[in-house]
């Protein structure tokens, strides 16, 4: 964190991320128990929506956002392929019971574990310790992220694979093999609001599995190549400046979920989410309602993609905010000038009125 040259400044209480700057078992506790209140979330708020679900009125139109996604993955149907909630409950009850584990090992690496992986048990937990100017050490845990996400989509690739996941074209659940076509993929770097198979969204998850365990390995078995330059991060690797890039990666992932839901049906499909939306805008961009949900029982009556896109479009918005602080501060800016210059201005014109 940003200390203005004065290596001996604390933090109030609500700045949560002091606490863990320089420690990696705090940082390690920290992010268990974000995963566990995500989880436990995940898990009551789809109960939630299971118990008023009202099959009488439109999935898209209830606000029912956890069991949209689900019944898109493939799960809540019956033998005969109509969705009846079957099995959602079992799926929300392992996200509350999962919550309970992350929470007993937060709580253990917040109370009993040190706090300080660079005075770990062992070679191996030393490895993963945080020294922010450090970029052999930043990279090495890069590396094992990336081998997580790549692994996460194999997982993705190899449901819809086997089990299957819902096709709008046909609205029935089908197994889908990947399209590992790269002209395709290529293209839809351009178009992918456009994408409207499930084979070609299979195929970019392949493909993206393939470029991140791939790049998580080089990370990892590289570490740092040539000269650590200001390129780099020299001089401006620290806690802030990768608080900065975390918050600008999730940002931007939000802003473009929202364009990809207001508009695609394919991966959005229109049955569990609603009608496509109209983009317009006011003070700001903002999506619509296509149509009168004059039977919703959703919040402000409005239909689960309307809800799901705003959403995500505003967090990004305010992710994006919170890039430009922390990379500002990370490249040294002190934002007492700005107070002090502002209060200069108003010492100046008491003196002028004086």
């Amino acid at each position: 964190m940003q200390t203005y040259g004065n290596p001996d400044v604390t933090y109030g209480w609500w700045a949560g991320n002091s606490r863990v700057t320089n420690r990696a078992g705090k940082f390690i506790a920290a992010h268990a128990g974000h995963t566990g209140l995500i989880s436990f979330a995940a898990g009551a708020s789809t109960l939630w929506e299971l118990a008023r679900f009202d099959p009488s009125i439109a999935m898209g139109h209830q606000s029912s956002i956890f069991l949209a996604h689900l019944a898109s993955i493939g799960i809540g149907f019956d033998d005969a392929g109509v969705w009846t909630g079957a099995n959602v409950a079992s799926v929300a009850i392992v996200h509350i019971i999962a919550s309970l584990v992350y929470a007993g090992g937060a709580l253990s690496h917040s109370l009993l574990f040190d706090g300080d992986l660079a005075d770990g048990p062992g070679p191996t937990t030393q490895k993963f310790k945080l020294e922010w100017d450090n970029p052999d050490n930043l990279t090495f845990i890069l590396g094992h992220h990336l081998i997580f996400f790549g692994v996460a989509c194999i997982a993705f690739v190899e449901w819809a694979r086997i089990h299957g996941i819902y096709d709008p074209a046909i609205g029935a659940v089908r197994q889908v093999e990947y399209n590992l076509n790269l002209t395709n993929i290529w293209n839809h770097q351009f178009d992918f609001l456009a994408i409207d198979n499930l084979e070609d969204v299979l195929g970019g998850h392949a493909f993206l599995a393939f470029v991140e365990i791939t790049g998580g390995a080089f990370h990892i078995a590289t570490k740092q190549v040539g000269e650590y330059t200001e390129f780099k991060g020299a001089r401006i690797l620290s806690a802030e400046a990768v608080l900065s890039f975390s918050l600008a990666g999730i940002g931007w992932m939000a802003i473009v979920a929202a364009f990809w839901c207001a508009t695609n049906t394919t991966v959005y499909p229109e049955a569990w989410f609603g009608e496509p939306l109209a983009l317009k805008f006011g003070i700001s961009p903002y999506w619509i309602d296509t149509v009168e949900v004059t039977e919703s029982t959703a919040l402000a009556g409005h239909t689960t993609r309307a809800a799901l896109t705003n959403v995500h479009y505003y967090f990004g918005f305010f992710f994006l905010q919170g890039h430009l602080w922390h990379a500002i501060r990370a490249l040294g800016f002190d934002f007492r000038r700005v107070t002090n210059a502002v209060a200069g201005l108003d010492r100046a014109q008491i003196t002028l009125n004086d």
